[in-house]
């Protein structure tokens, strides 16, 4: 007996097309597809089921699956990338997103990447015939070095962008990861020295504090660097340079030659210094993006470096006690006036661009780091004229810091990242977190406000960046869309992603 086509195709259907109502209830149209584009094997192998091929001859239509040597080098090369971003400081919703663009310009467009603060693991998703393959990579080092997560950013808008093979990425990318440090370790030094005087001048200190400041600093990170031969944990590395800082102000008060002008200012620019390092504004953005269990960890992470500071100069007061210093003046707070104001926008510049410099930064994101500094502090300064309060002038400043950054920097060719972690430095709390731990371990007071001060301007720094780079969204043309699907504000990584993840 004849068979009609109809009747033939019917009795060829897979076992799943039995189980199921028919292709037309599922809103699949065979014929509605005739003579368009061929279509992937991802999709048919992930359509509903009244869309699925019903012959063989159907789904060689797409393209073959991948095979396992091609799949484990892309995830290889995607997991690398994301580690880089991850070690120096970027948000788990960057590495994310940057990982998913990577994997799908190189041809594996369905992917699952999760972040936990020290690993990233992502798998690749091949169908239903074929086994998922997972690779999982740990971040067992962090490091501020802008130079090399300004070059991999480059290499990723290389890969999205198509215009570098698989192989030539990768190539590349062992270079980037193996280069030594674009200066050497002693300007780093004297980088840092030269913020902490910057900083003393930005609070209000004379010339001679704050070459004293830039002294101090620049042995703080001499001792950190021999300390952190010997792998001594970073906490402890705190607990030494605030003990090292707080203990040189009390000896230039007790000494009192006359030449220092409120040397307590160098324990606190010696603590903004160190407060520098910390990842609060990864921390504030994967907590707003989702990103709870990584927000936790880093949280903890600046919770520890924290109380590492609070030790140190706990100690240094106890010592000072103990060796006969007297006098143990409450730093001043210093109201900003008029004819300051061009000092300390001048003053908020240097201090992130000496910030920028000590992070290894190239010529480029330095001076756009200059800039923002200028403009956060300038904006700060000129609030506190009109009496605004500390937590609001932080907040709308580093809300500007974040916008300009964000329109500014990926068209300046550096990472809105580079831009607002330096441009929040002459911004950070130092001042007001070494009057906070001055009350509690000198005046003893029990009275916690000041610290509490502190710990609200570091958050309101955080959370005015992420805030900053929302806004810059709708102006950046036809992002904004974009930009959603890919988690909220973005700080490192790609802006556009391959054209078939954003049909």
């Amino acid at each position: 007996m004849k068979i009609s086509p109809r009747r033939g195709a019917k009795y060829r259907k897979r076992a799943w097309h039995i189980l199921e109502p028919p292709s037309d209830s599922q809103g699949g149209d065979r014929t509605a597809r005739t003579g368009s584009e061929p279509r992937r094997a991802w999709s048919i192998l992930e359509a509903p089921v009244g869309e699925q091929p019903s012959t063989p001859t159907e789904a060689a239509m797409g393209p073959s699956l991948p095979d396992d040597n091609t799949v484990h080098f892309v995830l290889d090369l995607s997991l690398r990338i994301g580690e880089i971003q991850m070690s120096t400081g970027a948000g788990a919703s960057d590495v994310t997103a940057t990982i998913l663009a990577v994997t799908d310009a190189l041809g594996l467009p369905h992917c699952e990447v999760d972040v936990i603060y020290t690993s990233i693991s992502v798998t690749c998703h091949r169908g239903t015939d074929t086994a998922p393959v997972t690779a999982l990579r740990v971040v067992r080092f962090r490091s501020l070095d802008y130079s090399r997560l300004t070059a991999v950013e480059q290499l990723i808008r290389q890969i999205t962008r198509g215009q570098i093979s698989a192989e030539a990425a990768y190539t590349e990318l062992r270079r980037i990861a193996a280069a030594p440090h674009p200066y050497p370790r002693w300007l780093a030094t004297l980088a840092l020295g030269g913020m902490a005087a910057s900083v003393a001048v930005l609070i209000g200190a004379g010339a001679a504090t704050a070459l004293l400041a830039f002294l101090t600093s620049a042995a703080i990170d001499r001792v950190g660097r021999l300390l952190n031969r010997y792998a001594l944990p970073v906490f402890f590395q705190q607990v030494a340079g605030s003990f090292i800082a707080t203990l040189i102000a009390l000896g230039a008060i007790t000494v009192d030659v006359g030449w220092f002008h409120r040397p307590s200012f160098v324990a606190a620019a010696a603590i903004t210094v160190l407060l520098s390092g910390l990842a609060t504004v990864s921390t504030v953005q994967d907590a707003i993006t989702g990103y709870h269990v990584t927000a936790a960890g880093r949280a903890t992470e600046v919770a520890m470096m924290s109380a590492g500071l609070l030790t140190g100069v706990v100690i240094a007061f106890q010592a000072a006690v103990a060796l006969g210093f007297d006098g143990h003046p409450l730093p001043p707070s210093v109201i900003p006036t008029p004819e300051s104001l061009p000092l300390m926008t001048v003053a908020g510049a240097s201090t992130a661009g000496f910030f920028a410099l000590a992070s290894y930064s190239r010529l480029r994101p330095m001076l756009v780091a200059a800039a923002a500094g200028a403009v956060g502090a300038g904006v700060f300064h000129t609030l506190r004229l009109f009496e605004a309060d500390q937590i609001v002038a932080t907040a709308v400043a580093a809300t500007v810091l974040g916008f300009c950054g964000g329109l500014m920097a990926r068209r300046l060719k550096v990472a809105p990242l580079v831009v607002a972690v330096s441009g929040i430095t002459p911004l950070l709390p130092g001042l007001l977190t070494y009057r906070g731990l001055y009350e509690l371990a000198v005046l003893q007071t029990g009275d916690i406000t000041t610290l509490m001060s502190a710990i609200a301007v570091g958050l309101s720094l955080a959370a005015g960046v992420v805030l900053g780079e929302y806004l810059a969204q709708p102006v950046r043309t036809k992002l904004g869309r974009l930009e959603r699907k890919l988690a909220g504000p973005r700080l490192a990584g790609p802006l556009r992603p391959t054209k078939r993840r954003i049909e």
